[in-house]
């Protein structure tokens, strides 16, 4: 199994950044290809990002294309999710989850994983 813990959400304003973090534990992170995922209240919970085993190729939803980066430090266990310009319609729990399929799913129940999820809220 792998543990994961997100950290980094807050409040901002509108327009504004954070830094999401996923500090991985257990069994070997760079084994798992990496999703981000968010849900908003009374929302599905919705694809963000997702990220391959090395980092080489990263997946984006339309909503956070240019905006959003994943990005991976095997060597720290970590994954991280860069979020830039941010919106309203942003403000939700943001998950991590990490997956042993192929490649990168973008579709939740794929995942085998989860972390407990940190909260983002973005003021206008």
């Amino acid at each position: 199994q792998v543990q994961l813990v997100e950290s980094g959400g807050g409040l901002v304003q509108a327009g504004g950044s954070l830094r999401l973090s996923c500090a991985a534990s257990g069994r070997t992170f760079r084994g798992y290809n990496m999703g981000w995922f968010r849900q908003a209240p009374g929302k599905e919970r919705e694809f963000v990002a997702a990220i391959s085993r090395s980092g080489g190729n990263t997946y984006y939803a339309d909503s956070v294309k240019g905006r959003f980066t994943i990005s991976r430090d095997n060597a720290k266990s970590t994954l991280y999710l860069q979020m830039n310009s941010l919106k309203p319609e942003d403000t939700a729990v943001y998950h991590c989850a990490a997956d042993n399929s192929f490649t990168p799913p973008t579709d939740w129940p794929a995942y085998d994983y989860w972390g407990q999820g940190t909260m983002v809220t973005i003021s206008s």
